[in-house]
């Protein structure tokens, strides 16, 4: 039987291949996201950006600044976590995804979390949180532990935070990120007790 690690790479050579939407066509590269595969936490954005359309690797631009800074004041490595993006292509010119490019992408993103099987997933900003609860505002649940159902997984817990986008925009909104991570150590010591 394949090791996480081995399911993983399977799984990105058939994103490699995928061309279900018009994302593939115009980007330099699929991002298909980068960490521990026994990771406890998966963080998931939205869709690379310019810098990981070169790189192939998710978070490295200036979001990516944010997390690391933030990573380090919560004592937590990159190799610790799992960082991914709903959509593994860049949308042209950084815009938003399409509600069509995020629903041809979610499954690669469902197979993702059935193979890491994390016990928290953190959804970053509020189309990675509208990809589980499709009504909820990134403004009234950041911060706050939900528990989903995801289909062919089962329950999950998720911790909404703003995306490190928007707490660079904004210094309200980079308060607010800054205090929702400092949860996430005391959150993880909880739900591991409970495992």
């Amino acid at each position: 039987m394949l090791n996480k690690q081995e399911q993983l790479e399977k799984l990105n050579k058939k994103m490699s291949a995928c061309d279900s939407c018009i994302l593939r066509a115009g980007c330099s590269c699929v991002v298909f996201g980068a960490g521990n595969p026994e990771a406890q936490i998966m963080f998931i954005g939205e869709a690379p950006g310019k810098k990981e359309d070169e790189t192939g690797q998710p978070f490295v631009g200036s979001s990516g600044r944010i997390l690391d800074n933030i990573f380090a004041n919560i004592n937590i490595k990159r190799e610790d976590i799992y960082l991914t993006n709903i959509c593994k292509c860049r949308p042209p010119k950084n815009r938003d995804p399409l509600p069509e490019e995020i629903a041809q992408c979610w499954p690669w993103l469902e197979k993702q979390i059935a193979i890491i099987d994390p016990k928290i997933i953190i959804p970053l900003g509020k189309y990675a949180l509208n990809c589980f609860l499709p009504d909820a505002k990134i403004s009234q649940v950041h911060g706050k532990v939900l528990e989903i159902a995801i289909s062919k997984i089962g329950k999950r817990k998720i911790f909404p935070i703003h995306h490190p986008a928007a707490a660079r925009q904004n210094k309200k909104t980079r308060a607010l990120f800054e205090e929702d991570f400092q949860k996430i150590p005391c959150l993880l010591k909880k739900k591991l007790k409970k495992h």
